[in-house]
């Protein structure tokens, strides 16, 4: 994951512990348990060769996981991105075992998981770094009032986007290395304010549409954001990486800027 890798962070005992406490990690975990029961008791009354055809597919679709999972870890920043890549690829593999065992019991999986995305979500990175949680009031009140810093970069997210999951660990890392006293970081979840994404010329249409966006108020005043607002943003988002909102927002800049001025 190179050297933007925030993976190791994150003990692995967290992860366990929330394998267990969370149900959208809880119940793809008893799906998947659900193969080996259904597994042992199909062999007991599959003949011999197919028993031994199915051991073979077996073999050969975990070698395939093992490479794409190796894969998907080096170029995946985030644990949340990381395991939202496995589990689906877990998904496609189970299918294809299931399929090969029985038809009826790869539509079953099918459903289930259906069932699963339909009630549960996989959960957002829940540290906040030096950053704050906002509402578009509170924002709006900083900003005009001017009583706290110069800068204020912003990220407008919403708990229910897939995208937001995903790179919700990059900006409270972002803000532990450049949170200034020039410089501070704000988070504002459009899901549960959608009425103000109009305010701040962010589309919610679609999944979602152009959430994350982040944008860098300078005096109140919006200098710059990302994605930007042209027509290739509204049908392609960029992925987000710590590196990528460096360059663009120029925070090595702003925090020299600062230490320099100190």
């Amino acid at each position: 994951m190179g050297k933007e890798s925030s993976k190791d962070t994150v003990p692995v005992t967290q992860w366990l512990n929330r394998m267990v406490s969370e149900p959208y990690y809880l119940f793809h975990f008893l799906t998947f348990f659900s193969y080996f029961v259904v597994r042992s008791s199909a062999t007991q009354n599959l003949a011999p060769h197919l028993t031994h055809h199915l051991l073979r597919r077996e073999i050969q679709t975990l070698l395939v996981f093992a490479i794409l999972a190796f894969i998907k870890g080096i170029k995946e920043e985030t644990w949340e991105a990381f395991i939202a890549d496995v589990l689906f690829l877990a998904k496609i593999c189970l299918f294809l075992l299931a399929f090969t065992m029985d038809r009826r019991l790869a539509v079953w999986y099918i459903l289930v998981f259906l069932v699963i995305h339909m009630l549960t979500q996989q959960p957002p990175f829940q540290g906040l770094g030096m950053s704050s949680k906002l509402t578009p009031l509170q924002l709006e009140s900083l900003l005009t009032e001017g009583t706290t810093t110069r800068l204020w970069l912003v990220e407008f997210r919403s708990s229910y986007s897939p995208a937001c999951i995903r790179s919700s660990q990059q900006f409270p890392e972002l803000s532990i290395t450049y949170s200034s006293k020039n410089l501070s970081f704000g988070i504002v979840d459009l899901g549960l304010f959608p009425n103000a994404a109009e305010r701040f010329g962010i589309s919610l249409s679609g999944s979602m549409g152009q959430l994350p966006t982040f944008i860098l108020f300078e005096n109140a005043a919006e200098v710059a954001r990302f994605p930007e607002l042209d027509f290739e943003a509204a049908y392609f988002h960029p992925k987000i990486t710590k590196g990528l909102l460096s360059r663009h927002f120029e925070l090595d800049r702003h925090l020299l800027e600062y230490v320099s001025g100190k």
